[in-house]
């Protein structure tokens, strides 16, 4: 099989403003497209990302600290799925709550 990266989209401003009880439903959806995932074997990882962090050169110097942009939406997390093909992988991420 293939691997293939699904990444998440999110209005970072639209999450800031969720109720604690919205934003824990949220997750729940999230947490069974994974077990769901799980279960047929097509789920490989996934992880949230911090709008802000560090750039580094090669080198090590510290280049710039984050937030690197200013926009409405920004990669909030990512998952690895694993699937035959490219329709496959399409297929996998239609009932992907983001």
């Amino acid at each position: 099989m293939k691997h293939y990266m699904l990444f998440l989209r999110e209005d970072l401003q639209a999450v800031k403003q969720m109720s604690p009880e919205a934003l824990q439903a949220d997750i729940k959806e999230y947490m069974h497209w994974v077990e769901e995932l799980a279960k047929t074997g097509h789920f490989l990882s996934g992880e949230p990302l911090e709008p802000e962090g560090t750039y580094l050169s090669a080198d090590g110097q510290l280049q710039t600290d984050g937030p690197f942009i200013e926009a409405k939406e920004a990669l909030s997390g990512y998952f690895m799925i694993q699937a035959t093909s490219r329709e496959q992988a399409i297929e996998i991420a239609e009932p992907a709550p983001f």
